[in-house]
């Protein structure tokens, strides 16, 4: 298993947090995802999978889940 968490830049309410999760969780191999929401500043995006997520495939998924985006990362 790894578990990684992003800064996220761009959600401001539970809509956001249900997309995020939604798009990042659609994520091959990922199995869990949980945001701790800082509407309007950088909330934390964590991401849950059976192997390591490219970034680039985080970034990917939230673009499609609006106009988020990652602005750290850490382990």
């Amino acid at each position: 298993m790894a578990t990684k968490s992003y800064g996220v830049i761009g959600l401001t309410c539970e809509h956001c947090v249900a997309a995020v999760i939604s798009e990042v969780g659609a994520i091959n191999g990922v199995s869990d995802v949980s945001v701790t929401l800082n509407a309007g500043g950088v909330s934390d995006v964590t991401v849950t999978s059976d192997r390591p997520v490219p970034v680039d495939a985080i970034v990917g998924a939230l673009d499609e889940a609006g106009d988020y985006t990652v602005a750290a990362e850490s382990s």
